[in-house]
Order: C-alpha cells, then sequence, then structure tokens
C-alpha cells in the first residue's frame, strides 16, 4: 500500500531544508503536525528516516533513497498547478482538436499557427477523420472538441449527437463538378438528368449517399445506377480525380476555390439552389470550456472571416 501522500510531501520539504521547523514554515503548518507526520510515515515505512541530533536532523540512506523517488513527482506536481493556475489567466496547454481531413489540412493549421503567435504556451493535437470517430473520441474525453461535417445524405439520423452541444459554424456550399476539359467535351452545357446519368461519377465511400443526395434534391429523385469510375475514402481524392478529368464528383466548392477561381474546375447548375452544408463545432454537452478554448474559438472565428475565398465559397454563422 503507498504511503500518505500528505506525509510523503512533509518528508519531501523537510529533507530539502534538513529542517522540521523550515518544513513547517513552507507548508504553514506547525512543527509538531510534521513531526507527527513523519513519525506516522517512519511508522508505515517500516524504517528511520532521520537521525535527531541537537540541532537538527540528520537523513538516513533510507531517506536519501526515498527523497530521489519522491523529487521528481513532487517538483513536477508543484510546476502543473502553477501553469494550471497560470492557465485560468490567458491560454496555456494542450488543446485536443478535432476535424474533417480536408477541411483540417486546409485551414485548421494556419489557424494553430497564427494563433500560437499569439499564445506561445498553448500546443495543440490535431486528429483528423470522420464524423462517427471523430465523436467517439470526444466521447471518451479524447478530444477537447471537433468541427464536424454532416453531409445532406446523412441528416436524416442525428440520434448519435444526443449526448453533444452542436454549434453550427460554417454554411458551406457543396456542388456537382467536374474538370472544365470534361465539361467541354462531355456536358457542353446540357444540364438534364437523362444526359447527366449518362455520364462519370465518382464517389465519396462505397454507398455513395452523397452523389444520390445530390440526385435527389435537384431532381427530387434518386438517380438509378450510375457510372463509377473510382470509388475513395475523402473529398480531397475527390478533387484530385476531378482534375484529372476522371468525371463528376461532389465537393464543397471552398475546398477547391483555387481550381474554381482559375477555371479549371467547373460546377453543374439546375434550376434549384445549391445545397448547402453545414460545418459544425462538437463537444460534450453541459461542458464548461475552458478559458483556452474560448480564445482559440474566437480566433477561429476572426481567422476564418479574414481568408480571402470565405465570402465566395461559404458563410460564417455568428458567434453566439
Amino acid at each position: 500500500m503507498l504511503p500518505d501522500f500528505n506525509r510523503l510531501k512533509l518528508f519531501y520539504h523537510v529533507y530539502a531544508r534538513r529542517s522540521v521547523a523550515g518544513a513547517a514554515r513552507d507548508l504553514h503548518v506547525t512543527q509538531s503536525a510534521v513531526s507527527q507526520g513523519l513519525a506516522k510515515l517512519e511508522e508505515e515505512l517500516e524504517t528511520p528516516l532521520f537521525t535527531r541530533v541537537h540541532k537538527g536532523i540528520v537523513p538516513t540512506p533510507a531517506a536519501e533513497s526515498l527523497f530521489n523517488m519522491v523529487k521528481p513527482f513532487v517538483e513536477e506536481l508543484e510546476s502543473e498547478l502553477r501553469s494550471f493556475a497560470a492557465s485560468k489567466k490567458q491560454p496555456w496547454g494542450v488543446l485536443r482538436v478535432g476535424s474533417p481531413r480536408m477541411f483540417g489540412k486546409i485551414y485548421m493549421l494556419r489557424v494553430f499557427a497564427s494563433f500560437r503567435e499569439k499564445y506561445p504556451e498553448v500546443s495543440f493535437v490535431l486528429e483528423l477523420g470522420g464524423q462517427e470517430k471523430l465523436l467517439n473520441m470526444v466521447r471518451a474525453g479524447d478530444l477537447d472538441f471537433t468541427f464536424s461535417d454532416i453531409f445532406f445524405a446523412e441528416k436524416a439520423d442525428l440520434s448519435g449527437l444526443r449526448d453533444f452541444a452542436v454549434e453550427p459554424v460554417i454554411e458551406e456550399e457543396v456542388i456537382l463538378a467536374c474538370s472544365t476539359k470534361y465539361y467541354e467535351e462531355r456536358i457542353r452545357g446540357d444540364h438534364s438528368l437523362k444526359h447527366l446519368l449518362t455520364l462519370d461519377y465518382l464517389a465519396f465511400r462505397p454507398d455513395q449517399l452523397i452523389l444520390r443526395g445530390w440526385f435527389k434534391h435537384h431532381f427530387k429523385r434518386q438517380a438509378p445506377r450510375l457510372n463509377i469510375s473510382l470509388t475513395v475514402d475523402n473529398i480531397q481524392a475527390v478533387i484530385a480525380a476531378i482534375d484529372e478529368h476522371m468525371g463528376l464528383g461532389v465537393i464543397a466548392s471552398h475546398l477547391a476555390w483555387e481550381q474554381i477561381s482559375r477555371g479549371d474546375i467547373t460546377a453543374v447548375h439546375t434550376n434549384k439552389p445549391p445545397i448547402s452544408n453545414t460545418i459544425s463545432l462538437v463537444q460534450l454537452a453541459n461542458k464548461v470550456p475552458s478559458l483556452t478554448e474560448k480564445v482559440f474559438l474566437r480566433h477561429f472565428h476572426k481567422s476564418m472571416a479574414a481568408m480571402e475565398m470565405h465570402k465566395d465559397f461559404f458563410k460564417l454563422w455568428p458567434q453566439p
């Protein structure tokens, strides 16, 4: 059984000061309390720790061994507690953030970098992945919060979000797009359902939920079997395949804003408005955010608003 920590703390200060009186002053207790605590610790360990002499105490070899074990723990604990107290006054510590892969690679790294310029005592852990993985990590306490893009095709079942507080952050435009070369060769302005069904498609995941959702939104019907030229597990790969003229894929327009601005990628529009997808901040319900989290989220919102593409390709929800 481990000795009582308070007695180990008494021992640490007595050994460091070589004085019962000095330890009592450090700990703001009486000398009698220190002497009694030491006596009980020696009884627990069944070994003497100090030899009492006329004007002081002399550590025994056992005391030296015990001090070498206790010293790193006590000093690290005191340092962390000082830092913990400081974190209530300014951002400090490790912030663990989850994000969809593409969103994290394009935006989160630059937001982290600009935040650390202001608050160098903050470091980050960034976990990239799908919604289910990231939500499970938040639920388990492995992430402080995550950004989650619940695509329109997946909005039917939100029962898994009961444990969370969900705050919309960004509204992004979701489009069906292809390379301009593919558009000019295969589409040529014909956006009819009959013609679109003859083309090649890039599927995000085998279930094709995103593609099917696009057709249902724009044509009020599920698309029959599509000619899938490539199936991938992330949007970045869909955009890369579009660049290689492999067909049409459903993407968030801001993720390919450079190619769209240059005219390398063309969107396929219908008489229906584009689909909007919400990226939300997700954290445990009833959680009290730390000062570091509050300051970072304000910084995130300002940083996203300052990015040149946001007015044309997505809109920010107002901060609560």
